[in-house]
């Protein structure tokens, strides 16, 4: 149960990382109410994962899930530019996650 919540929390933590732009510094108020919501969204659930998980193991994740969704989604949506050593922090970075989980 805690692994399913804490992608959960990854990915409204990416939903969250692509609700600040539209927020233009946090002078749009409905959009800045959304990233609000979104932020403790987030970190609420990043805290039920951790009644079963190990604080160091399910904060890793959370932010892995996040860099990883904010980079794809960038990429996808954005067009951000794509390279080389992007994909291969993204490859490092699942590794990680994956050796996290593997080990946890």
């Amino acid at each position: 149960m805690g692994w399913g919540i804490l992608v959960l929390a990854g990915v409204v933590e990416v939903a969250w990382s692509q609700s600040i732009k539209p927020t233009e510094n946090f002078t749009r108020f409905w959009p800045t109410v959304l990233c609000f919501v979104l932020g403790v969204a987030a970190v609420y659930l990043l805290s039920r994962a951790m009644e079963s998980l190990p604080v160091g193991t399910a904060y890793a994740v959370f932010t892995g899930i996040g860099a990883v969704g904010a980079i794809v989604f960038g990429i996808v949506v954005h067009k951000d530019p794509v390279s080389f050593g992007r994909f291969a922090a993204l490859a490092l970075i699942v590794g990680g996650l994956v050796l996290a989980r593997v080990t946890a």
